[in-house]
């Protein structure tokens, strides 16, 4: 049988780590932590807290990443590919026909404020918007699987949410999806230290509370921005 390959082209802290220890729990699914991470570092020159330690121990050759993710080395029926969307800046997306392609996004003041905490000043390009849209346009164009998930939606119903989307991406819901065990997982990138604080104390999706909480003024700008496009997003 032919390996599912699903791909989840995320923004920033957009529970995309939570989503992939969900489908991490499952028996058929094998799970990358966004692999392309040490190319999108190297291509931009972005800075992030685990810069060096990434630049150190990953593949930089976004070919070679690409080619390792078509390889048997996954053995398992399904796997799911964890990335940020801005990973694939200046890259020939031909190779997403192969994927079952998901667009995870989120209100962008609940992004800022988890974000700020760890890249301050964050620009357009950190926070994924902007390619998340393209990436939408560029799948319908070309008649690729593309589907549009809100994380809020699926931390208000994560059983519901989880269940639409397996139905969508033509694989079996597994109730084992729902929660996991606290703690790391072996699959994690270098940077969980950084960021995966609250996913590792967490046994299940969570609701937050940043919502609650007052937007920096200077970045009110980066949010209007934001905020069109991800209301474009939803439109999709």
């Amino acid at each position: 049988m032919k390996q599912v390959k699903i791909a989840l082209w995320s923004g920033p802290r957009n529970i995309s780590t939570a989503m992939m220890y969900s489908f991490g729990n499952r028996a058929d699914t094998s799970i990358v932590d966004e692999p392309l991470f040490g190319y999108f570092l190297q291509q931009t020159g972005a800075w992030r807290p685990s810069r060096e330690e990434v630049l150190a121990t990953m593949e930089t050759d976004a070919s070679m990443v690409i080619k390792e993710l078509f390889s048997p080395n996954y053995k398992s029926e399904i796997l799911f590919m964890k990335h940020i969307a801005n990973h694939l800046i200046d890259l020939d997306w031909s190779f997403l026909k192969d994927f079952r392609n998901v667009i995870l996004t989120r209100d962008p003041k609940k992004v800022l404020l988890s974000y700020e905490a760890h890249v301050k000043s964050p620009t357009i390009l950190d926070l994924a918007y902007e390619i998340q849209l393209d990436l939408i346009n560029y799948l319908k164009k070309n008649n690729l699987h593309c589907i549009v998930l809100d994380a809020d939606q699926v931390l208000q119903d994560p059983e519901s949410e989880l269940k639409k989307l397996c139905i969508e991406l033509s694989i079996p819901f597994d109730r084992n999806m729902l929660s996991w065990d606290s703690g790391p997982r072996k699959e994690d990138g270098v940077w969980a230290k950084y960021w995966y604080h609250n996913v590792h104390k967490s046994r299940g999706f969570k609701k937050g509370t940043k919502e609650e909480e007052d937007l920096p003024s200077h970045l009110e700008q980066l949010y209007g921005k934001s905020l069109k496009i991800y209301n474009k997003i939803l439109k999709q």
